[in-house]
């Protein structure tokens, strides 16, 4: 299991992780692509990232617009791999 992060080590990861912040315990961001089909397309592709990491946000989509949460649920909190992933998805767009 991971090793979940304190309220320091998540500011320091923040600083560097453009577009994204915490919100009620969870690295969450909004997407916005031109249309639903690069929404989707995004989703498409985090989700095969998402996998290679095992694991898998917690998000939505509506239209052009896709939210994500991150947390690392058995480790109560945030850890380096919500992190890992948010970066991969910042990558994707």
């Amino acid at each position: 299991m991971a090793d979940r992060l304190s309220s320091r080590e998540i500011q320091d990861k923040l600083a560097n992780l453009d577009g994204w912040s915490v919100a009620e315990g969870k690295l969450t961001r909004d997407f916005k692509f031109a249309d639903f089909v690069r929404a989707f397309g995004f989703m498409a592709s985090a989700a095969i990232e998402a996998e290679k990491l095992n694991h898998h946000p917690e998000w939505s989509n509506v239209y052009n617009k896709v939210t994500v949460n991150l947390v690392t649920h058995e480790a109560k909190g945030l850890t380096l791999l919500d992190f890992e992933l948010a970066e991969k998805m910042n990558a994707l767009v």
